[in-house]
């Protein structure tokens, strides 16, 4: 059975800077990701995997290619769209949390919801389920000065879930944790990418974070040079289309 696609990038090309000091990003770049699965896009610095990440999140539109998320194309799409699209189809984590420290995780969480223009009474009834889902029902009234870095980043993972988005994009989720908590935040991302109406995809470059992905994507100057899928017992990893064959910049 084919799985379904939630998002999909085509021939994307993203051109950063204007004149003489122009950067060409992307060079190219088709993408899908596929609904019930976690998806690792790794690469060095400077490889375009955050760039490919603003566009996948609608915050950026390329140059030349198109995205769709939930069969709907960006194309022609002013900052309105975007935004629209964004609110409905995507939740965004981040390294560095980004919570407010003068809201408790429940007041977080919810901020999220209200800014979506959501019912005060519905925002709170799923602010708290997310944060129940993250194992933090236990925490609603904390302020994240009195949460670990690994329950301020289960806060975000539960920021971004409550809108109940189709696409999870989580940017270097591990990056500021030590082992124990980066292995947990995986855990829960890999367990959230098991719904079948939603994908996550997660930038890094924590080898860490292998063993948690059903697919790991390598992306190097704006290429995608390579693909892995694990296997179905999830012990092993086969390469299934590697090829470090550059193509042709657009």
């Amino acid at each position: 059975m084919t799985a379904q696609i939630i998002l999909s990038a085509k021939g994307v090309v993203k051109d950063l800077g204007h004149g003489a000091g122009m950067v060409r990003a992307l060079k190219g770049v088709s993408l899908t990701l596929n609904a019930g699965e976690l998806t690792l896009l790794m690469g060095p610095s400077g490889s375009g995997k955050t760039t490919l990440l603003s566009i996948l999140g609608c915050i950026l539109t390329p140059t030349l290619g198109n995205v769709t998320v939930g069969g709907e194309s960006v194309k022609g799409l002013g900052p309105e769209g975007l935004a629209d699209l964004r609110r409905r189809h995507i939740g965004f984590v981040f390294q560095s949390y980004n919570l407010f420290p003068t809201l408790n995780a429940l007041e977080n969480v919810r901020l999220a919801l209200d800014v979506r223009g959501m019912h005060r009474q519905e925002a709170h009834v799923r602010a708290e389920k997310a944060l129940r889902d993250v194992g933090l029902s236990h925490r609603l009234r904390n302020y994240p000065r009195n949460l670990s870095g690994g329950e301020q980043q289960r806060v975000a993972v539960a920021r971004a879930l409550a809108g109940t988005p189709s696409v999870i994009l989580a940017d270097e989720p591990t990056a500021a944790l030590d082992s124990e908590n980066g292995q947990a935040v995986m855990a829960l991302l890999s367990q959230l990418a098991k719904d079948k109406s939603r994908a996550v995809l997660a930038v890094t470059h924590d080898s860490r974070t292998i063993p948690f992905a059903d697919r790991i994507v390598r992306i190097e100057d704006g290429l995608i040079v390579g693909e892995e899928r694990r296997t179905e017992s999830r012990e092993n990893i086969s390469k299934i289309d590697v090829t470090r064959k550059r193509k042709a910049h657009v």
